[in-house]
């Protein structure tokens, strides 16, 4: 039997069972009471039509809007890279020295000229870095040693020689022939010389290096030693005349010792610093003190106007 079309039928109800929500009961009352909304339609009983539903009014229609503008394009913004995990490291030991650490490959730098109202900058309470050069007998050991031992502020004397001698087995005597490895310890010892030289000026300590250094070899030279300690490195030429080298070097002993001939020849080739613009000392009349004396008025006028080299 087919059902008159309309709302579907109720569920049965049962004694004792609460009537299910939406659905009216039995026993109400035709029409809905006054002021209550309008609940779901009665249903005929089967063979009755069902009655016709109340007129509603049609929806007013929507009012009319423009369409929207499309959104500018935008280009993906990227996603920011995820930060790799910290690695993790044992936290660094306090320094308990006190002393400053060294920075990478920091030079002294070149000390700057005084105002020219002020006085003449005393070198023996400013903290330098000099470099004493001179051929074998010219007296560069004793005049630094002596230089550093009266300065009024920390000094450190460190001798290229010292520093070479530091190799005991297998060490390459340039009195024994001149060759690749004797070559190659002299520019160690100028490396270490100049890495210790950085490091005493760091920590507030002046420092003179003595080398034999040659005025036709500037990259392995003065150049070497720019490079290893900075441009603020002063160069001090000790040269005195021949008689007094030979002097001197017939005093010596050991690997330090060499012959008349050699001598001669270094003297003459340290000779080209005449006319390159570095100070030079003719200390052939002068005591160390005496030499320590001129020293310091060299260095109070490279101070105020530092040599370019």
């Amino acid at each position: 039997m087919q059902h008159a079309v309309g709302s579907p039928l109720p569920p049965p109800h049962r004694p004792g069972q609460v009537p299910h929500a939406g659905w009216a009961p039995a026993a109400h009352h035709p029409g809905p009471l006054p002021g209550a909304s309008q609940g779901p339609a009665p249903v005929p009983p089967p063979g009755f039509p069902a009655p016709p539903a109340p007129h509603q009014p049609p929806a007013p229609p929507a009012p009319h809007q423009p369409p929207a503008a499309p959104a500018p394009h935008q280009p993906p913004v990227p996603a920011a890279p995820v930060p790799p995990p910290p690695h993790a490291s044992a936290p660094a030991a306090p320094d308990t020295t006190g002393h400053v650490p060294l920075p990478p490959g920091g030079p002294v730098g070149v000390p700057a000229a005084p105002p020219a109202v002020a006085a003449a900058p005393d070198p023996a309470a400013t903290t330098l870095a000099v470099l004493l050069i001179g051929p074998a007998g010219a007296g560069k050991t004793s005049v630094a040693k002596y230089w550093a031992d009266h300065r009024r502020v920390p000094t450190a004397h460190i001798s290229l020689d010292d520093v070479r001698e530091w190799v005991r087995s297998g060490f390459a005597d340039p009195q024994s022939g001149w060759n690749d490895n004797s070559e190659a310890q002299y520019r160690l010892a100028r490396r270490t010389c100049g890495f210790a030289a950085r490091n005493f000026l760091a920590n507030g300590i002046s420092c003179i290096l003595d080398d034999a250094v040659f005025p036709d070899r500037p990259v392995v030279g003065l150049g070497g030693w720019k490079r290893h300690v900075g441009p603020g490195l002063l160069p001090v030429v000790l040269l005195p005349g021949l008689d007094v080298v030979l002097e001197r070097n017939a005093e010596r002993s050991g690997n330090r010792r060499l012959s008349d001939e050699e001598v001669a020849r270094i003297h003459g080739r340290m000779a080209g610093w005449y006319g390159s613009g570095l100070p030079i000392i003719d200390n052939s009349q002068l005591d160390v003190p005496g030499t320590a004396r001129v020293l310091d008025e060299v260095l109070a006028r490279a101070i105020a106007s530092p040599p370019s080299w």
